[in-house]
């Protein structure tokens, strides 16, 4: 389901919009972990971390792999592609900007250094 970003699911902007939720993914960058450890690593319980990890699984940030009666979370990149192809959208179109910015300050300089013939009497 993407929204007004084309190439970008509005369920990620808004599932990464609450600060758990963000902190988790921030964690789990390093690499994946159990629902235990990601409460114990933001201090907060186990059934709460269990809550914001079902936002990020529904949503499509993480997946869940089982290994004996652990569960591990870990991130799922193609979220992360899109949501990167969009920042480089508004990069290019800075970027020109400055570029232009840049070309007129040297325009305006230049015309600073040229001598003012009209001052002379």
């Amino acid at each position: 389901m993407s929204g007004l970003i084309p190439g970008v699911d509005m369920t990620t902007l808004s599932a990464l919009a609450e600060p758990n939720r963000k902190h988790i993914v921030e964690l789990l960058r390093d690499g994946p972990l159990t629902v235990g450890e990601i409460a114990d690593k933001l201090g907060i319980r186990q059934p709460q971390a269990s809550k914001h990890l079902k936002v990020l699984s529904d949503s499509g940030i993480v997946e869940v792999k089982a290994e004996a009666n652990r569960r591990f979370y870990k991130l799922r990149p193609e979220p992360f592609h899109s949501l990167d192809s969009w920042v480089n959208s508004f990069r290019r179109i800075m970027e020109e900007r400055y570029d232009n910015l840049d070309n007129y300050l040297r325009e305006l300089q230049s015309k600073e250094q040229l001598p003012d013939h009209n001052s002379q009497s």
